[in-house]
This record gives C-alpha cells, structure tokens and sequence, in this order.
C-alpha cells in the first residue's frame, strides 16, 4: 500500500468515527418536547371515544361520563343527558394541547403548580381519564400558567406546562344538559296558578286568538291588572333551563305550586314547584310532547330563583294595588307636624 492510499483510509476512519460519535452523543442528548402533543393519539380516536371520567380530591371518579347507543348521559345524575357542547369543548382541548415545557419531576413540588395525587384529600390536581378504542388517556391538570396549564401524565414523574388551556368541573350538575322548556308566550292560551295555600286564579286570552288578558278569581272587592300586567313573560318559559337534577323521589312535593299551561295546540304542560332551603324544584310533565315527558319523567329540577317566581307569581301581583291609608289627622291640640301650615292660616 502506497503512502498516499494509505493517508486516504486513515481520514476515511477518522471521518467515520467522528460521524458515529456525533449521532450517538446526538441520541444521547434530551429531545425538546416544546410543540408535542400531550397526548399524541387521541386526536385520531375522538371518534371512539366511549366513556369521561373526573375526580378531584377523591378515591372514586365524582363525574362519570358514558355513551349508550349513541347517548352521552351522567351516571351521577342517573344517566341524565350530558351537556354535549361542554363535552366536546373538552375532548378538543386534551387532544388540541402541545407541550411548551418539561417541569418539575419532583414530587414534593406537585401540589405548587396542581399536579399532585387527586385521590388525596384536599388535593388541587383534577384528573380526567378519556376511555377510546386504543385504550385509556389518563391525565392531571393543575393550576393554570400563561395561556395554558400545568399538567402530569398519570404514571409519569415529569410534569409540563401546555397551551391550550384545558378547563373543566369535577361536579356533575355542570355538565348537565340545561335545557328544559322552549315556549314562546304567544302560543299560550292560559295559565292556571294554584298556589300551595290561598286561591287559584287563571290567566288567559279573552278570545282565542286575542291578544289581551283576563283575570279569572279577582277576590271581592279587588280589581285585576291591566292586559300587559296579566300577560305571561316573553322571557319566563322561553329558554328556560336547569341547574341541577335528581330523582323526582328525593324532593317532597306534596305542598308543591302547580301551574298548568294550555297551548293554541291543544297541548297542556304541568309544571309543579317547591322551594327547599335555596334550592327551587321544579318537576314537568305534558299532554303532548313525548320527548319532554321521556327526559323529564321521574326527575325534579333546580332553577334559578328568578325564574321560578316568575312561573308561580303569586295573585296579588296580578290585582291593583289597595289605595293607601288615608292619614290620620291630629288630635285636637296637637300642632301639626313641622313645615306643615294649618288649613287658613296665613
């Protein structure tokens, strides 16, 4: 071998050997997880996703959120309709979230920035489990940072902050779906109140078809309101939605109010209510609309405590009120009050 081949090899090798040593110190160094995905599959498996579950400071998920034959319903709320909007805000958000930076790893800190054992007491973390076709996405979200939060993979040390934010409630009356009644007060004909104690009265059109009131059970000597008084509210059954649900069973409606409502179809709703404590209860049933009665059946509601007085307004509000008082005059002797001049005097 001549000298000069012989120099060729010898910087063949050590090119070669500096090229291995690169690419192995290169595999060797921490990636830059800045920009990947948490949770890199669920993206493509949203479509299979079949259970949500939640929990924060407990042993057992307090929110357990399923799909039954195409129906997503809260076993917490004995299988109440989930709020779908809510649900796939979520799912986006745990799928959509990229990595901005590794954390802490250390235990002692996970509690700092929310990230610590949800099952513990008083814990800050929130853990949401997302059951899909290739199996569970399992995560802690801790408390937020920037535009996003600080989260922990369950079975993992390490922690990071991501971006989006993910948000979500670990009770189960947020994710019901809230909508109860939609009734427009141009399609009532009447409105019958009968109140727990006192008189019934009824609210209706003075002609079917008319657009001014009349007010049946005026007590003697009263007088009803005018038209625009006495009609329903555009805004009391319109939207009308719940806060929370539960079974028809745990509320006592035995001294409820009841309000019947007769529709320009024919169709007559029920709805009967009771305030407990600063819960208002309301429960509905309709002579007509079978998607109503299967959702509502067997259930009471809570409702906001503006709404429920506008449902069972109470008679008086519907009368003139009484004149006032004549006042008094004096006792004789008695000067009149200051600023007050006596009748003639000058």
């Amino acid at each position: 071998m001549n000298r000069q081949r012989f120099i060729a090899l010898a910087i063949a090798a050590v090119l070669a050997i500096s090229g291995a040593l690169y690419l192995s110190t290169q595999r060797n160094l921490p990636k830059d997880p800045h920009g990947i995905a948490l949770l890199p599959s669920l993206a493509g498996e949203l479509n299979t996703v079949t259970a949500v579950s939640l929990r924060r400071a407990s042993a057992a998920p307090t929110v357990t959120l399923h799909e039954r034959d195409g129906r997503w319903s809260i076993a917490e709320r004995g299988d109440y309709p989930a709020d779908m909007p809510k649900l796939r805000k979520l799912l986006l958000s745990l799928s959509d979230a990229k990595i901005v930076e590794e954390k802490t790893s250390n235990p002692a800190y996970f509690a700092v920035i929310g990230v610590d054992d949800p099952s513990a007491p008083g814990a800050t973390g929130a853990e949401v489990v997302v059951t899909a076709r290739d199996g569970k996405h399992a995560l802690i979200v801790g408390k937020a940072t920037g535009e996003g939060n600080f989260v922990r993979r369950n079975g993992e040390q390490k922690s990071y902050s991501v971006e989006p934010g993910i948000a979500f409630e670990t009770d189960p009356r947020f994710w019901i779906e809230p909508k109860l009644i939609d009734i427009a007060a141009a399609d009532i004909q009447s409105l019958q109140i009968k109140p727990t104690a006192g008189p019934s009265y009824t609210v209706r059109r003075e002609t079917a078809g008319a657009s001014n009131y009349v007010l049946d059970g005026v007590p003697p000597g009263r007088k009803a309101a005018d038209s625009a008084a006495l009609a329903p509210s555009p805004t009391t059954y319109n939207g009308l939605t719940a806060d929370d649900v539960t079974q028809l069973a745990a509320v006592d409606f035995n001294k409820a109010t009841v309000a019947t409502l007769t529709m320009s179809d024919g169709n007559v709703i029920t709805l009967s209510g009771v305030a407990a404590g600063d819960k208002h209860w309301l429960s509905l049933q309709s002579s007509k609309d079978t998607a109503l009665d299967a959702k509502t059946a067997g259930r009471a509601f809570d409702i906001a405590s503006y709404r429920f007085d506008a449902i069972f307004r109470p008679l008086e509000q519907l009368l003139v009120p009484k004149p006032a008082p004549a006042a008094k005059a004096p006792p004789p002797g008695k000067a009149p009050p200051a600023g007050k001049v006596p009748t003639g005097a000058n």
